[in-house]
């Protein structure tokens, strides 16, 4: 498996550019220890003991594999609608899938302690997970937006023994939280290893995280074989940085009849800047945290402000892979509004009983509105990337239910 992985992802070239996208950071002293990580990384893949550890908390820790379901009551719409259930996972989503991977990198490498950043709380609770398992410290930087939003996964957090620090610079939210715990793992170095949440960030981060989020698609390709014949018409993903989706359309690049759809938050509005996260929509070309992709941008080059009602999808960048599959017109990306979002949780909620995370309604919203158009023989495989418990007391106050 370990090949056919290596043969389907997107990979950077030498210098973790995938076309114009992504590249290597431009600090010396952070460049030395990302070529460490790198380094690392590239022996523990092939380590036949890691392997065998991943191989062994995949099945036994994190749940895998993931099933698939078909969705027979959103199905009746048109096409047939499936979802390979990340949400099932332990700690609830897709993020336990690097988090393990990269805290088994960090234990390999020395390091004492991970430091990151979280948007909606899932990577934070997937490596404090992870870091409580292996005997590392935990350090997670949130905005204080997302703190108030996502308690749920604040309580968790704590409870697994991770240090929450908060962030009230700028926005209060993911951007800013990235920015913060880059500046901490900058004053430690030696003992501490960022371990980002998504397939952003300098090289070689995006290749990293979308080599262990990459067991998703490599499941779903073979699972959708066996159970349904052939292959899905469509794969379909929710976008803030791109793990999720990478993760799913990595084994489906090759198979040309498959079309890889991310979904990106519309939130407010297209129309209403500094309301919408819609990075590969409307986004330039630049540099954004050390990589080079498309962002939302001012026009002095500054990060734009961006919303969306899922605290995981307010990023104004996007993964490298991403921008370099719509270059080369392999992706096609879509939006799904706020609205669309919170009538999707409730269909899914109500007609099949699974309470989705509201960043995994962004994908669900796109296939509710693509299945009528298509007839009932058209399959769509959604990635329902996490379960929506983080999200109940806000949807309960923003719908008053």
């Amino acid at each position: 498996m370990i090949q056919e992985q290596l043969n389907r992802l997107v990979r950077p070239d030498a210098d973790g550019n995938f076309g114009r996208h992504g590249g290597k950071i431009d600090h010396p002293e952070l460049a030395k220890a990302l070529d460490q990580l790198e380094a690392g990384f590239r022996n523990i893949i092939e380590d036949a003991e890691f392997k065998a550890e991943m191989k062994r908390l995949q099945a036994t820790y994190v749940g895998r594999p993931s099933p698939i379901y078909h969705a027979r009551s959103l199905s009746r719409r048109g096409a047939q609608i499936y979802l390979k259930r990340e949400d099932l996972n332990h700690t609830g989503a897709h993020k336990i899938n690097h988090c393990l991977g990269e805290v088994l990198l960090a234990k390999k490498m020395g390091k004492k302690k991970v430091v990151a950043e979280t948007g909606a709380g899932q990577h934070g609770v997937a490596l404090a997970t992870a870091a409580a398992l292996l005997g590392l410290e935990c350090e997670i930087h949130m905005g204080v937006v997302d703190i108030a939003k996502e308690h749920p996964n604040v309580s968790r957090m704590k409870i697994l023994g991770a240090k929450l620090v908060p962030v009230s610079a700028g926005a209060g939210t993911l951007k800013e939280a990235v920015d913060s715990a880059f500046a901490a793992y900058m004053q430690d170095l030696e003992n501490s290893m960022f371990a980002i949440g998504s397939v952003v960030g300098p090289a070689p981060y995006p290749e990293m995280v979308a080599y262990f989020q990459s067991i998703i698609g490599l499941e779903a390709r073979e699972q959708f074989q066996n159970e349904y014949g052939g292959l899905p018409d469509e794969v379909i993903a929710c976008m803030g940085g791109g793990s999720n989706s990478m993760g799913l359309f990595n084994a489906f690049i090759d198979d040309e009849e498959v079309a890889l759809v991310g979904v990106e938050p519309a939130g407010e509005g297209l129309d209403r800047p500094g309301r919408h996260a819609a990075t590969l929509t409307l986004g330039k070309f630049g540099n954004i945290q050390g990589f080079n992709c498309y962002y939302l941008q001012e026009e002095d080059g500054t990060p734009a402000a961006v919303h969306s009602i899922a605290s995981g999808l307010d990023y104004p960048g996007i993964g490298p892979q991403h921008c370099y599959l719509k270059d080369i017109g392999r992706g096609r990306y879509e939006t799904a509004t706020d609205a669309e979002c919170l009538d999707a949780f409730l269909t899914l909620s109500r007609e099949e009983g699974i309470i989705p995370a509201l960043e995994s309604a962004h994908a669900l919203a796109y296939a509710l509105r693509r299945a009528p158009l298509l007839d009932s023989g058209k399959r769509l495989l959604v990635n329902l990337s996490g379960r929506g418990d983080k999200d109940i007391d806000f949807i309960l106050q923003k719908l008053d239910i």
